[in-house]
């Protein structure tokens, strides 16, 4: 398994860097529009698995909201107030999973969908189309998620013993989130480094980042117990589906963005 994971991660990294640095960032664009369309998907099931017509109507009612906000929200003043909604969201899906994560219904999950993944996508364009460098940006973004899962995998695979969150994910322990924060923090030196130096307020938010990441592999593991399926899909050998790959990026990318912005990294537009 842990070869097929491997050799997975080896062709996505590939495709992904083929894509954002090799061709124009609209390109960038389409294919996060794709990622999380088919995330849409999958998330449907956690609403109505045997359903077609509801996921179908649920993948384009993310559709639409996409639209929207590229439309009314992308190019706005709002970017920051939405950036800002979305992290209040993910402290609230914390307290859902550490308080209540037996109490899953269709309409709960439906929202906590558009709630993860339209804030995601929005966060995500921003970085591939306004941030300089653009693909760097979102690149960063996904090696510091990547970081996280990697340095939780190993650590929790040689060191956990303390569950995490048992009545939802059984596996995951608090000896892996703390492998995940420091591989991720040795990422994010690495990157303040590069540029010249060491900025501790953008270290310290990139930990952040990583452990409220983890938020988002929660909520969706909760999601699928509720609905009572291993994966999210198939789409990936050894890594499941498309949920399976992107569910910490549904956290992570709109709190870095919110958190780059109390920095000053971005102005509110």
């Amino acid at each position: 398994m842990l070869k097929e994971r491997v050799l997975t991660a080896i062709v996505l990294v590939i495709v992904l860097l083929g894509v954002m640095l090799g061709l124009p960032p609209v390109a960038t664009v389409y294919l996060i529009t794709l990622l999380v369309l088919v995330g849409a998907w999958e998330w449907a099931a956690f609403i109505r698995p045997d359903s077609v017509p509801v996921r179908l109507a649920f993948t384009i009612l993310v559709a639409a909201c996409l639209f929207l906000g590229w439309k009314y929200v992308l190019h706005s003043g709002w970017m920051w107030h939405v950036m800002l909604a979305a992290t209040a969201w993910w402290f609230v899906a914390l307290l859902w999973i550490m308080l209540a994560p037996d109490r899953v219904r269709p309409l709960t999950a439906g929202i906590a969908g558009i709630l993860a993944l339209v804030p995601c996508w929005l966060a995500l364009v921003f970085l591939a189309t306004r941030a300089v460098p653009a693909a760097g940006w979102v690149l960063f973004t996904l090696a510091l998620v990547w970081a996280a899962d990697t340095g939780a995998y190993f650590a929790g695979r040689f060191f956990g013993k303390v569950p995490l969150a048992p009545r939802v994910s059984p596996k995951k322990t608090w000896e892996g989130v703390l492998g995940g924060l420091i591989v991720s923090g040795l990422v994010a030196t690495a990157c303040s480094l590069w540029y010249g130096e060491l900025h501790w307020p953008f270290i310290f938010l990139c930990v952040a980042v990583a452990a409220i990441s983890v938020v988002g592999d929660l909520t969706e593991s909760m999601l699928k117990r509720s609905a009572g399926v291993k994966d999210s899909g198939s789409l990936f050998p050894g890594h499941g589906g498309m949920l399976d790959r992107i569910d910490s990026v549904t956290a992570a990318a709109p709190v870095l963005l919110f958190g780059l912005y109390c920095l000053g990294g971005f102005d509110g537009g």
